[in-house]
């Protein structure tokens, strides 16, 4: 059986389509066509304060008159620095919306970060929060922004935390005053200074309509080009392999930071697509997600493993019905099967796991989610018109058997135009249409794919490839543990071993032997950590991935 007779197929959910006829429609297109489809609809709940589509619309347009008064034209840069908040969604449409190119980044970056990326995209424009406005007037200079747009928490609150937010906000640092400045501007004279009547302007498909740049877990972050193409037939592909679920009729929680590419696709562009509301979850710690769900009981929603984590860690979960939940699902690092299990008591619900990266806009493989058989563990099978093969390491180029590891490549509409200004890590990456995800997965005879491994994450112990994700899953095992993650250290007589970091659940103790001798029962000798160690947390990207990469770089420092 090869990869060419695409055995995925027989596994997908009825109704599910092997290849899509794409509408020609891009993002402000499809905002357009839902506010006049669903105008009173809620579209966007930021703290209990409701927005619908029709005044959504109004805001997009007004902004997007705004940013042409600037200056910003088709083609230019504009950057986004929020957390999941309504000028974040708003300022992302108007921005697309006139041609121009959105740049997300994280507010959690540093300068220097956040100097590169703004340097890199050519941003003219930045929208940001008060919290960071200082910080970021200092930083224009070494930029090419010319004006800073400032929000608030505070802008949209309903009654009565309006009210209360200007008495306690600053001492609670949840707001900041801003100095003076040339060329900077507050969110809410912008839209109220403009008319909803922005210059109409052709987006094509081959367009670029963002530079969404990767996480830098691999060195210096990348610009990956999306296209407006991209952004649509992503969407288009999660409409398709959700068939049952309706326009117009759920909840989505919108937990996912909307800065990375998996929150951006699959909470906010996919709910605009399928005109629902999004439950705007700004912080996405435990507490905030169990009271979003307790007061708006959104029935969809897409998380990472650490927020499952915390909120089955967390007293609150007792007091709030997960029972609104239809559609749970998991992406950006590996779920523990003990809490995939967990979960599913509580809600009742399904959690499919999925596999993407941010130069794939980031979907490549779901598990089906009704009807379709769901693998746990396995990150599922490529979704419509979406082509995977699973190649040898050294060359890339020979297909391995059924059940083998090597590397993992895809091909589809999802697939980015390539880095920005980069052409020769483009061309090590995008070959022949296919990308190399620098990931190591295997293929079971049912088209179903498992990731591995990081490429570059293996360890190598006495000649025998470790991968640390076998090792992190048996310490998941552990009743004690809450976190773990294995890195390679250097070890005289046997080239690597293993060490392993440990974040026990609250109120537990454990020691080092006893972790050990319970992972002998599961690991094969020479996979054993030769070290274990306590911490309180794990250093993580904004997604909640755990940094092997820091981790493995901290304790090399350590050894040196």
């Amino acid at each position: 059986m090869s990869y060419e007779s695409k055995p995925w197929l027989k596994s997908y959910e009825k109704g599910v389509p092997e290849s899509i006829n794409y509408e020609e429609i891009c993002m402000p297109d499809i905002l357009d066509r839902i506010a006049s489809q669903f105008p009173s609809n809620n579209a966007l709940i930021f703290q209990g304060y409701k927005l619908n589509f029709n005044q959504f619309k109004e805001m997009v347009d007004r902004f997007a008159s705004c940013l042409t008064d600037f200056g910003v034209k088709k083609g230019d840069a504009v950057a986004i620095l929020l957390p999941n908040m309504i000028p974040c969604v708003v300022a992302y449409f108007a921005i697309l919306k006139i041609g121009a190119i959105t740049v997300m980044n994280n507010p959690l970056y540093s300068d220097r970060e956040l100097e590169h990326q703004f340097n890199d995209s050519g941003s003219k424009v930045l929208i940001s929060l008060d919290l960071l406005g200082n910080r970021m007037i200092d930083l224009r200079p070494r930029t090419p922004i010319k004006q800073i747009v400032i929000t608030s928490i505070g802008d949209y609150l309903p009654f009565p935390k309006n009210i209360l937010f200007p008495l306690v906000a600053k001492k609670k640092k949840l707001a900041a005053d801003v100095k003076e400045a040339p060329d900077v501007y507050r969110w809410k004279d912008c839209i109220a200074r403009y008319q909803p009547n922005p210059p109409k302007v052709k987006n094509s498909f081959s367009d670029i309509a963002m530079y969404q740049y990767t996480g830098g877990t691999t060195g210096v972050s990348k610009g990956v080009e999306l296209t407006h193409a991209n952004l649509s037939k992503q969407v288009q592909q999660l409409c398709a392999w959700f068939p049952t679920f309706e326009k117009g009729a759920e909840t989505m929680l919108g937990a996912l930071p909307y800065f990375h590419v998996f929150g951006m696709s699959v909470s906010m562009n996919f709910s605009v697509f399928m005109g629902w509301s999004q439950v705007l979850v700004p912080k996405p710690q435990p507490e905030p997600l169990l009271e979003a769900i307790k007061h708006f009981k959104p029935s969809f929603a897409p998380l990472v493993p650490t927020m499952y984590i915390g909120m089955l860690n967390h007293p609150d979960l007792k007091k709030t019905d997960m029972s609104c939940i239809k559609g749970a699902f998991s992406g950006s690092a590996p779920l523990p099967v003990e809490v995939i299990n967990d979960f599913e008591k509580i809600t009742g619900a399904a959690i499919v796991e999925g596999f993407g990266m941010t130069e794939t806009t980031p979907v490549t493989h779901v598990n089906p989610f009704a009807g379709g058989a769901r693998k746990v563990g396995s990150v599922g099978v490529p979704i419509s018109d979406t082509l995977c093969r699973i190649v040898d390491l050294e060359n890339g180029t020979q297909n391995m058997p059924i059940g083998e590891r090597g590397e993992l490549i895809v091909k589809g509409p999802q697939i980015m135009r390539g880095y920005k200004g980069k052409p020769e890590e483009t061309a090590n990456t995008l070959k022949d249409g296919w990308i190399y995800t620098g990931d190591i997965a295997t293929m079971d005879e049912d088209g179903y794919f498992y990731i591995v491994d990081r490429k570059k994450d293996m360890i190598i112990t006495s000649g025998y490839n470790v991968y640390p994700r076998d090792i992190d899953e048996v310490f998941y095992m552990h009743p004690k543990v809450q976190e773990a993650c294995a890195i390679g250290i250097p070890d005289s007589k046997r080239g690597e071993s293993a060490k392993v970091f440990i974040v026990l659940k609250e109120g537990e103790t454990a020691t080092s032997e006893e972790l050990i001798e319970f992972a002998k029962a599961h690991l094969a000798t020479y996979k054993l950590p030769t070290e274990i160690e306590f911490r309180k947390e794990l250093p993580k990207t904004n997604v909640g991935k755990i940094l092997r990469k820091e981790l493995r770089a901290e304790e090399l420092k350590k050894r040196k």
